[in-house]
């Protein structure tokens, strides 16, 4: 596509976790926990309040259509703030921090005074029905032209465990929102500025890692469209294909917007009861529902089933919006007979409720309330379709692909917090901040200092072992071997089933500096370090001397002369062999020497061993 051609404008909003010692407003600790370790669970209503000029935000009005009750699990690392059974604590400093420090980074200019505010959250992710959110810093730099409009310090919510069920253990966790301008003008672009941030955030060593700690929102539109603001998207190989994706979706619903226009379509207001029409029907869903409605969508035929993203058609954007009434779905004619109801079904369906050959019928099938209300919801959806593309908040599906959520918010969705008092921020604060070094200039640094290829700096720059690599180097270990045996040698055994993550970041460098001192051999580190995980939980003493214990078992030390005799009866026995090779046999044999010493010896005193051998046999 030609996407600047078509108005293309993407922005992304990145919410990462901060790596503290406790949560934004409350002392608790930044730790999650197993849902199995769950003291007790509480339950609460949400409903949402109006905003100071008496108005209600239209998203948090969507999420009220169904009366919710949620449950939270709670732990003995969560508080009575955590519950919204007591007020909150002042702002924890050290995230005020780590939001300044990337703040700077940016080259952002800070607030004179931190105001708290309240942004209205009524979809059982958080207690209070709020989340509590602070505007820290103004107008950053990115590359290329693209500018950061905000970033602000706020509350994670918790993590939903199924249906209406939610884990606390995440709640209040301290995270920045980065907020960019609209200023990416193609799919690539897009995923450069995420890349880019996210490395900026791991530069400063004090973001949480992993999976669900970082995530961005991405906002879409083209010229003719809309603002769509697509939720939830973790993985940064996905971003590019989000974005190419909405801009399918939005240039086929302006297609079939004008399809509808062409048609002079129309819905049909009348909701039709026709339950009695599928009275003997074999489909499962409609044989248990009380109640089933028909909607009349004059001249949609064929373009309620059109496809507008790969598994999305017209008919799964109406089906988004009538589950929020709390039914299951909808069926319609453009994909009917299907799922149990026959052409005979369809055909007096169609008579019933009077539609013609370019009418498409929708039918929704649940309790009288709930499926009234979806019928209302699909008639929203249809009137939108001729309008073409409406705002929206949606989440992303698997593969790129998005669903509707609810409305974008309005200005009444943030109120002030008043149990918060404002912070203001000195010039001496500001000017306090230290800046880090950023990944991208590190990885250039470890090649001009220490030699590593490229790639393996990169590797080593970027990976969550980087603090441990440091202090490696710094104790003396060559950083070669620190940098493969933390990334290559210890990934290898993780796939093996080696639980790597048992052996301490101590552990590791007392292995390191016991290969260094020459009181094991680096050829052993993957045998050690297995020992070392199988054993982490019977182990006591220093790192030295349970790395010493499992040299004992795994690597017993072998004398010059212990060596010279297996390499001598080795080579003896493949006497044949070496004489056809010549030299050629050092690297076979080599690997059959090595095997025995199971890795006691270093290889180059081995290899030098065997060479001499060699030599004498064939002079």
């Amino acid at each position: 596509m030609d996407y600047k051609d078509l108005g293309l404008k993407a922005g992304i909003e990145i919410h990462q976790q901060l790596d503290t010692a406790e949560k934004l407003f409350c002392r608790c600790p930044t730790v999650l926990r197993d849902v199995a370790d769950r003291t007790g669970e509480f339950y609460r209503y949400l409903r949402a309040t109006e905003s100071e000029l008496g108005e209600i935000d239209r998203a948090a009005e969507e999420e009220m259509k169904l009366v919710r009750k949620f449950c939270y699990y709670t732990y003995d690392t969560v508080c009575l703030v955590d519950h919204d059974e007591e007020p909150p604590t002042p702002m924890n400093p050290e995230a005020l921090d780590i939001c300044l420090t990337i703040a700077k980074m940016l080259d952002m200019t800070p607030v004179e005074q931190i105001h708290t505010m309240r942004k209205l959250v009524v979809d059982g992710s958080n207690t209070s029905g709020f989340q509590r959110t602070a505007l820290v810093a103004l107008s950053g730099a990115l590359p290329d032209g693209c500018r950061i409009e905000t970033i602000c310090l706020e509350e994670e919510a918790a993590q939903r465990v199924e249906g209406e069920t939610f884990s606390l253990d995440r709640l209040g966790i301290p995270l920045v929102e980065i907020t960019t301008a609209p200023c990416m003008r193609t799919p690539e672009a897009v995923q450069e500025v995420a890349a880019y941030i996210g490395m900026v955030l791991r530069s400063t060593g004090r973001v949480k890692r992993g999976l669900g700690t970082i995530r961005q929102d991405i906002n879409v539109s083209i010229a003719g469209g809309a603002r769509v603001e697509i939720k939830g998207v973790q993985e940064l190989d996905l971003i590019a294909e989000v974005v190419r994706r909405e801009v399918d979706r939005q240039t086929n619903l302006l297609a079939i917007r004008d399809a509808l226009r062409d048609r002079g379509a129309r819905v049909d207001r009348t909701v039709v009861d026709v339950t009695a029409l599928f009275a003997g029907t074999k489909s499962a869903v409609l044989k248990k529902a009380k109640f089933i409605l028909a909607i009349r969508l004059c001249g949609f035929a064929g373009l309620v089933g059109r496809e507008i993203q790969p598994g999305r058609r017209l008919g799964s954007e109406m089906s988004d919006y009538a589950k929020k009434c709390g039914v299951g779905g909808i069926f319609h004619t453009d994909e009917l007979p299907a799922y149990g109801v026959t052409a005979e079904e369809v055909a007096r369906l169609r008579e019933f409720v009077g539609a013609g050959d370019d009418d498409c019928v929708a039918i929704v099938a649940a309790s009288r309330e709930r499926a009234g209300c979806a019928a209302e919801q699909v008639m929203i959806r249809a009137d939108m379709a001729l309008a073409g593309v409406p705002e929206e908040t949606r989440k992303m599906l698997e593969e790129g692909s998005s669903a509707y959520m609810r409305p974008l918010p309005g200005a009444a969705r943030m109120y002030p917090e008043t149990d918060v008092f404002p912070i203001a921020l000195s010039g001496a604060l500001w000017e306090g901040i230290r800046v880090p070094e950023l990944l991208t200039d590190r990885a250039e640094r470890f090649v001009r200092e220490f030699g590593l290829d490229g790639a393996l700096a990169r590797q080593v720059a970027f990976s969550e072992r980087l603090p441990l690599f440091e202090r490696a180097v710094a104790a003396g270990v060559r950083p070669t071997l620190a940098a493969r045996t933390l990334l290559a040698t210890c990934r290898e055994l993780a796939r093996g089933g080696v639980a790597i993550d048992r052996v301490s970041e101590d552990d590791i460098l007392a292995l390191l500096s016991a290969v260094e001192a020459g009181r094991a051999a680096k050829e052993a580190i993957p045998d050690l370090l297995a020992e070392l995980a199988r054993t982490a939980d019977e182990s006591a003493g220093t790192p030295r001397e349970r790395v010493d214990a499992a040299i004992a078992k795994m690597a017993p030390a072998v004398s010059q002369a212990d060596v010279e005799s297996i390499v001598r009866r080795i080579v003896a026995e493949r006497e044949a062999f070496a004489r056809e090779k010549g030299m050629g046999a050092l690297g076979p044999l080599m690997g059959v020497v090595m095997q025995e010493l199971r890795g006691s010896v270093d290889g180059k005193v081995v290899s030098e061993t065997l060479r001499r051998e060699l030599k004498r046999l064939l002079s």
